[in-house]
């Protein structure tokens, strides 16, 4: 699988308080620029007037202030000078957007996560402020809603009741400097293209195609895995989720290299896992080993589809080119490592582990823990391959399991496609008709050049700051 980005974006109920917190040296380990687009009385003004607006509309829960996204960036990153990143990332989504932003480019305390926050505005500043004046008084409950008469807020002893408020004619009753919240930041297509914005400018700054990232497609055959946030509470549950999840996925990397249709591989997961777990939920609300009893049996599911499907025969062509060949070699090298990786989990595994339960009576305990230690090997063998079994894929460009066999079964398409036509043509030619044109070959290279770029998703070359490269 291709390493994903990641962006999260969330609420923000106090964005002072958040400011200062992601800004401040004394409270940041490792913090190593800021940028701006607004001083801090917008963020002041923004805050007074999200709360007043809230109060207004008697709404319930917390008053959202302003949004932060967290936006994670590849190691390589540190070698980049960082007042330079953080303002090409911030002026990118300022631009963009519009909006008033702040930002911190950070490491978290172990140096393992270089991230930025970037905090921005839903509202953005008037041309003009609107100010409203009373022509006449104007009564406001504890609530800050507005009442009709000065009877409504007064008590039995005749007097306005603590908290309620009386505007008097000619006063200004209400001011407003920002505009109403921009609604599209609330929706899930926001976060899809900032994800996609942020991924893509990423990889602008990166050279080397396989530490590319790419946005995680959640109609994919994979299962997303969990960002661990600091001091996260859940961290062994979420680590163990995850592995749950890469289990499944490196499982769906064998069955795209045994020749499983991706869309029966989309099936099993929507139906053994998806469907499954909100069934789950939907009973018995969100439990974790459940979770990961669904995903490691839907994972059996398919690992046994994968043992009935066999593998399939290797492709040959009866035409000579050069781009389908150095697809077909690499298909022919992923299935020979799947082949030898289904060997060991389907032969030399339990072969081994029928060994050790025969292997029993008090003197037997070296040949017991001499095949346990072999066990151990091939668990860890078995693991190791199937990691390594898309960076075969890599080499040649392409980012996971999944991108190659779409773009290998578009070319064999094209390819068989060309055959069909030219033993069309052949068959005309001996019966003495006239026959048409016969297939040009340089087009069908043509096609096949096109497939492979696509596949590989050939990342740009620009780079704007590594002005200060170590």
């Amino acid at each position: 699988m291709a390493r994903h980005s990641f962006i999260q974006m969330s609420k923000l109920p106090n964005v002072k308080g958040r400011i200062s917190y992601i800004t401040s040296p004394a409270r940041q380990e490792n913090l190593y620029a800021i940028y701006r687009t607004a001083d801090n009385e917008f963020w002041s003004n923004l805050a007074k007037e999200s709360q007043q607006e809230f109060k207004r509309s008697g709404t319930e829960g917390k008053c959202i202030e302003a949004r932060e996204l967290i936006i994670a960036l590849p190691e390589v990153y540190t070698q980049y000078e960082p007042q330079q990143v953080l303002e090409d990332f911030t002026e990118e989504f300022h631009k963009r957007y519009g909006v008033e932003c702040v930002s911190a480019l950070h490491h978290n305390k172990r140096k393992t996560n270089y991230h930025i926050h970037l905090i921005f505005s839903e509202r953005k500043l008037l041309a003009e402020p609107e100010i409203k004046i009373a022509s006449r008084s104007v009564f406001f409950d504890e609530a800050g809603k507005r009442v009709r008469t000065k009877k409504e807020i007064t008590g039995e002893d005749g007097q306005v009741r603590k908290g309620c408020t009386v505007i008097k004619k000619g006063e200004i009753y209400e001011s407003h400097f920002f505009t109403t919240k921009d609604e599209r930041f609330k929706g899930a297509p926001f976060l899809r293209e900032v994800k996609e914005v942020y991924t893509d400018l990423i990889n602008r700054h990166i050279s080397n195609p396989e530490q590319q990232l790419k946005v995680f497609d959640k109609n994919s055959v994979y299962l997303p895995t969990k960002k661990i946030g600091k001091h996260n509470p859940r961290e062994e549950e979420i680590k163990a989720d995850n592995a749950a999840r890469q289990e499944w996925n490196r499982t769906a990397d064998m069955a795209l290299v045994s020749g499983i249709a991706e869309a029966k591989i989309l099936e099993i997961k929507q139906a053994e896992i998806h469907d499954k777990v909100s069934q789950s939920i939907r009973k018995s609300g969100w439990m974790p080993n459940l979770f990961r009893s669904i995903v490691s049996k839907a994972k059996e599911f398919l690992q046994n589809l994968i043992r009935e499907h066999g593998m399939p025969p290797k492709p040959t062509l009866s035409i000579d080119m050069a781009e389908f060949h150095t697809m077909r070699d690499l298909m022919i090298r992923v299935q020979d490592e799947a082949r030898a990786i289904r060997n060991l989990q389907d032969s030399v595994l339990p072969k081994l582990k029928t060994q050790l339960a025969e292997t029993t009576g008090i003197f037997k305990g070296k040949e017991r823990k001499a095949l346990t230690e072999q066990i151990q090997q091939k668990e860890k063998e078995i693991s190791e391959r199937l990691d390594k079994l898309p960076d075969i894929l890599k080499e040649d460009g392409y980012p996971d399991v999944q991108a190659f066999m779409a773009t290998y079964r578009e070319a064999e398409a094209v390819v068989e496609q060309y055959n069909r036509s030219l033993a069309e043509w052949e068959r005309q030619v001996k019966e003495k008709r006239r026959p048409p044109k016969p297939p040009e070959r340089e087009s069908v290279r043509n096609r096949l050049r096109q497939l492979q770029e696509q596949g590989r998703q050939q990342p740009r070359r620009k780079r704007s700051f590594d002005r200060d490269s170590r």
